[in-house]
């Protein structure tokens, strides 16, 4: 940790016991907060006004997703392919495969400042191989592969608020990388931009404030860093389990003021995969959705601007 960095902790929101929580999304429209359990095959939603939440099935496991432009949908990033989510009828309808015939599955993943979705995969085989990929959905619903290193298993993708940097990782790497990524979807000057020196955690999932900062989930490490945008850490949450997986702004957690549009709250999701009988006794909060109140202030998700043929 760097010597002037500030740290503070979070709190337990929902016992969720999440298996793999994942894809923390807060939705500024409804004020609600969003996140998938990825073994569960389950999208799960809880909103600060009533603190409930529920939960939707899925055809198989959801890696990843993001608000649409038209409500009714979600982009869902299954384990094999994406497709839309329609609220209304709970069915889904299929957009493309995602690596057909290889051992991998769709991972993490952010809609860019256009509103197109940018995502990774992982390789499924238990041997850390980089044969996964980096990919972009486009508005037009096509898919293409981006010009980045294969890695084994992808994290970390966020946007800088010009959108002008794309950070991204591969996770067992212990770094998080930067490009330049320009409007018309081109990318030049890949680069390291910040390496974990803890002994301890992996890069997992990340999201970024309206000042410029990179919030990532350390997984195995406790922990949420912030990095400025010259990569070096300014401040540090510490989260009572050992696997946060995902970061997310959004509006206060309880019903009293859930319209703000501060984004001041930093949610941040856990899982309990990969635990030990012995560690998972340890970890009693494995799984949770925790919460941070910050005096920084988060970024509305883009949503994204394709649409059901």
């Amino acid at each position: 940790m760097s010597g002037g960095a500030r740290v503070q902790a979070a709190t337990l929101l929902l016992d969720a016991k999440c298996e793999l929580g994942e894809g923390a999304t807060w939705c500024a429209k409804s004020g609600r907060f969003y996140w998938t359990d990825i073994e569960g095959e389950r999208l799960w939603r809880y909103d600060p006004a009533d603190g409930r939440s529920d939960s939707f099935e899925m055809p198989e496991r959801l890696a990843t997703f993001a608000l649409c432009a038209n409500p009714r949908y979600l982009l869902v990033g299954l384990a094999s392919h994406f497709a839309f989510f329609d609220f209304d009828t709970g069915k889904t309808q299929r957009i493309v495969d995602v690596e057909p015939g290889m051992n991998t599955r769709v991972n993490d993943g952010r809609c860019d400042r256009q509103g197109r979705f940018v995502f990774g995969t992982k390789d499924e085989s238990g041997q850390l191989q980089k044969v996964a990929g980096f990919y972009r959905l486009n508005h037009d619903l096509s898919l293409e592969r981006l010009p980045l290193p294969a890695p084994a298993i992808s994290n970390s993708i966020a946007f800088s608020p010009d959108g002008a940097t794309l950070y991204y990782c591969d996770s067992p790497s212990r770094e998080i990388r930067a490009c330049d990524y320009r409007a018309d979807g081109g990318i030049a000057n890949d680069r390291v931009f910040t390496r974990l020196t803890d002994a301890t955690g992996i890069p997992d999932g990340s999201t970024v404030d309206a000042d410029g900062g990179l919030w990532n989930a350390q997984w195995g490490g406790a922990r949420v860093v912030r990095y400025g945008a010259d990569g070096v850490e300014t401040e540090r949450i510490d989260v009572p389990t050992s696997q946060p997986s995902c970061v997310a702004f959004g509006g206060p957690p309880s019903g009293l003021a859930a319209g703000s549009p501060q984004l001041d709250t930093l949610y941040i999701t856990s899982a309990y995969a990969e635990l030990d009988a012995v560690d998972r006794a340890a970890d009693t909060l494995a799984g949770g959705i925790f919460v941070a109140t910050l005096a920084r202030r988060g970024m509305p998700e883009p949503l994204f601007q394709g649409a059901p043929i």
